[in-house]
């Protein structure tokens, strides 16, 4: 006869934070007292349904178990045991969560239904009730309680953390995408105030193209590892970070490249916590994109209802965002792309107007769309190829956003050329002026969750390549052949 056991308990914590550790089919060695060492075979995700975690018991005991479901939007995986020394047979248990609605507080409901030799049922459904469940509720509050960071679920601290190998791509000298080639490096021990990521999937992004080429060399001082973002799993944090536990789920972003990477440390002020329905690699593909998008919308250009825009480039990573999150906002839209395939996808995206920039007048067909009064803001990525009908598309008093330049540096501005172009405006902004804090971070990487979940951005990952083949990623840039975002697979 099969044996039930059912246990239940509240835990003070949000749901999202409890959830974030036991969603990770490979957490358990770091809270449970129970539990020695595990590890995922197979070196695949420890959120991929399917996967098997092979683990020990501190009484000598090993287990494997399988993940059969994981369900982010009902807080709910089911999982079983494969193969193991204890006497527990045809072992199916399920975790579920559920939000109490008189705090800020979880529901968490644990049961399993398996079978046992002859005379054994009260002894093996008592350690599963008591040893297992039980103990793990108590353990899971104590590293909560605990920060989760620098102790044991025994209360014991932990051993000093040492460096770990990390795989990278590589810049020795800079020039073309040739230059970038693998590497091996380390990722120190997190330091007070630091967090160290096991990286799923990895940002590529102009910039990096910049810093290949040598246009910003104190940024990237030979030899140096490019990239500005990327997604993955806390592996352990420094002394003083808060907010981030090990086994959550992250994305980050910094002033400093280094991305290119399999295993990273950073500030913890870089990171962002990764809601449940916001997989790593649209985080990867879209954070540093996506709060670009937010600040030259809502803060530089205060895109609202009836705006007329300008987006070059509406086709890559940036500028899809950009269509999207502008519509949203209620704006019009005049999007510029270089083939009728990219045309396409960006009228799908809900662009107003679209312009083929290799073959039409952009500032003509600007002009006409208006009926010749021009826009009142123009976001130009492309930089010297679009400088001169960027400039002509202005309406009285418009804002130039220059924010890259993917065919080159535009020229300089002379101030005689806004004056008669019509008191315009040129800037050059930079997100580390309107992303300085921590907390403007939270917001503006929150503000992209929101747009994410409601749909109303939608993310292309165009492509996506090895980290070992980075060298593939910046020449599909160059040549102008991306569509959406790229990413690096570490």
């Amino acid at each position: 006869m099969l044996q039930h056991v059912v246990r239940s308990t509240v835990i003070d914590a949000p749901i999202d934070r409890v959830w974030a550790v036991l969603r990770d089919f490979n957490s358990h060695d770091r809270w449970h007292d129970v539990v020695a060492e595990s590890r995922i075979e197979g070196d695949e995700r420890s959120d991929q349904v399917g996967c098997v975690r092979s683990f020990a018991l501190k009484d000598g005991n090993r287990i494997r178990e399988q993940l059969l479901t994981l369900s982010d939007r009902e807080y709910k995986s089911t999982y079983c045991i494969v193969e193991a020394t204890v006497a527990l047979q045809r072992y199916v248990a399920t975790v579920t969560l559920k939000p109490v609605t008189d705090g800020d507080r979880t529901f968490w409901h644990w049961e399993s239904t398996f079978a046992t030799p002859p005379g054994q049922e009260r002894e093996l459904r008592e350690m599963v009730a008591r040893d297992v469940y039980e103990a793990g509720f108590e353990n899971l509050r104590r590293y909560l309680r605990d920060g989760g960071d620098r102790r044991s679920a025994s209360g014991a601290p932990l051993p000093t953390a040492l460096p770990m190998a990390s795989r990278q791509a590589v810049v020795r000298h800079y020039g073309s995408p040739d230059v970038l080639q693998p590497g091996d490096g380390e990722a120190a021990a997190p330091a007070a105030g630091e967090v160290r990521i096991r990286q799923r999937a990895i940002g590529v992004n102009y910039l990096d193209v910049y810093l290949r080429k040598g246009w910003i060399p104190a940024m990237l001082p030979l030899p140096g590892v490019p990239g500005m973002e990327a997604a993955g799993t806390v592996i352990d944090v420094g002394a003083g970070v808060s907010g981030v536990l090990p086994g959550d789920r992250v994305a980050y972003l910094g002033p400093a490249p280094g991305a290119y990477c399999s295993v990273r440390t950073v500030p913890a002020a870089w990171v962002v916590r990764l809601p449940a329905a916001v997989e790593d690699d649209v985080a990867a593909a879209t954070l540093l994109k996506g709060i670009t998008a937010d600040y030259l919308l809502r803060d530089l250009g205060r895109v609202g209802p009836g705006t007329r825009l300008l987006v070059h480039a509406a086709a890559g990573g940036v500028g899809q965002i950009m269509v999207q999150w502008a519509k949203a906002l209620g704006a019009v839209v005049i999007a510029t792309v270089g083939s009728d395939a990219k045309a396409a996808r960006v009228r799908e995206l809900g662009a107003d107007h679209v312009i083929l920039y290799r073959d039409q007048d952009v500032a003509a067909e600007v002009k006409r769309i208006t009926g010749g009064k021009g826009v009142p803001v123009a976001y130009d990525s492309v930089g010297k190829d679009t400088f001169e009908g960027t400039l002509k598309s202005l309406a009285r008093r418009g804002i130039f956003v220059s924010y890259g330049n993917s065919s080159g540096p535009p020229p300089p501005v002379e101030g005689r050329q806004l004056m008669v172009g019509g008191s315009l405006w040129f800037t050059r902004p930079t997100m580390g002026d309107y992303q300085v804090t921590t907390e403007e971070l939270d917001a503006s990487a929150g503000a992209l969750w929101d747009m994410i979940g409601s749909g109303k951005v939608k993310i292309e990952i165009g492509q996506t390549f090895p980290l070992t083949e980075a060298r593939r990623a910046h020449e599909a840039l160059a040549s102008r052949s991306t569509i959406g975002a790229s990413l690096l697979i570490p």
